[in-house]
């Protein structure tokens, strides 16, 4: 009896795995006649393109990417799609503009196979599994700062000891900035978070184009203070720059996904990206050179990077956007 059961098993597991690998590669079969996949997205071009050749050497696909900011991704995609003429089978971008174009109803509802590793709270709906966290956080040279003289939380930026020495983006300028700050009630609550903006403003934060302007001053000790991404501690880390990451606990960021295009030209090869995208080869490739990817039990070389509890931010639409940079210029640059 139990041999039969035991033979019932391995023949129901055996039919399901059959099953799944005769979709793969029926799915295979007709990307290959399609030739090839094309993305539009604000994902770093080095990364892309360490995934795109691990996916190339495995279906024979090719990808063309065309990599912007992410409103850039956005007003491309919007203007081919309303004139008929999408050249794109996936966009690849943060979530606030992704969720702008999910409203104009250029999206396709695609349910890989391959997001069952994810959380369920990590996965949208309508756009899928969120693949990554972009953290923002507070960055520190340890040649120029003590780890012991380091600032331990946000609150203590705004100690006075640390006036001058702190670098960020402008956010009257910079939209993520921008959306971070209006965040921040959401780490301290409204009331602190408005007077926590104020006192930040008076300490005269250096304030620079992008995070990536700010973490490269922090690499040289031009200003050992930074607020930008945490994954630069890892990147410019492996490059000797004596770089550590305040453990804040709680950080927040935003979030990404990839979306198939309703109106894909080359639909089936889309989805074999995006199969293969959220797997766990390709979400390896990403952890290595320092993502937070949302796929179970993945995470970058960074200390402490699994005790990290992310916290996304607010979405904002244009008028919100608008109207918080005009707020923040009469605080920061008054």
């Amino acid at each position: 009896m139990v041999n039969l059961v035991y033979a019932f098993v391995v023949s129901v597991l055996f039919f399901l795995a059959a099953s799944v690998f005769a979709q793969d590669t029926k799915l295979l079969e007709a990307a290959k006649k399609e030739g090839k996949v094309v993305i539009y997205g604000s994902l770093e071009s080095d990364t892309v393109e360490a995934i795109t050749k691990a996916f190339q050497k495995k279906t024979g696909l090719e990808v063309d990417y065309w990599r912007a900011s992410a409103t850039k991704v956005m007003d491309r995609a919007l203007s081919e799609y309303r004139a008929g003429k999408p050249l794109f089978d996936i966009i690849l971008t943060n979530d606030n503009p992704m969720q702008i174009m999910l409203k104009q109803g250029i999206f396709a509802k695609y349910d890989s196979p391959t997001a069952k590793d994810f959380p369920k709270d990590a996965i949208d709906p309508n756009l899928g599994p969120r693949y990554r966290n972009v953290i923002i956080g507070v960055v520190y040279n340890k040649g120029a700062i003590k780890a012991a003289d380091a600032p331990k939380s946000l609150e203590d930026l705004v100690n006075p000891k640390y006036k001058g020495k702190l670098v960020m983006p402008d956010p009257t300028q910079h939209t993520t900035t921008t959306q971070w700050v209006a965040s921040l009630h959401k780490l301290m609550g409204k009331e602190k978070a408005d007077k926590y903006i104020r006192d930040l403003a008076a300490t005269k934060p250096i304030l620079v184009e992008s995070l990536l302007p700010a973490a490269e001053r922090v690499t040289t000790g031009e200003t050992p203070i930074a607020i930008t991404y945490v994954k630069y501690a890892f990147i410019f880390g492996k490059k000797g720059a004596p770089l550590d990451y305040v453990r804040l606990g709680k950080m927040m960021g935003d979030g990404h996904y990839l979306t198939l295009s309703n109106k894909a030209p080359h639909a089936n090869a889309g989805k074999a990206f995006i199969d293969y995208f959220l797997d766990d080869e390709s979400m390896n490739i990403m952890a290595k050179m320092g993502e937070f990817v949302n796929r179970k039990g993945v995470y970058p070389p960074l200390p402490d990077a699994d005790k990290i509890q992310f916290v996304e931010m607010v979405d904002l639409d244009v008028k919100g956007f608008a109207e918080k940079k005009k707020e923040y210029q009469q605080i920061f640059l008054r």
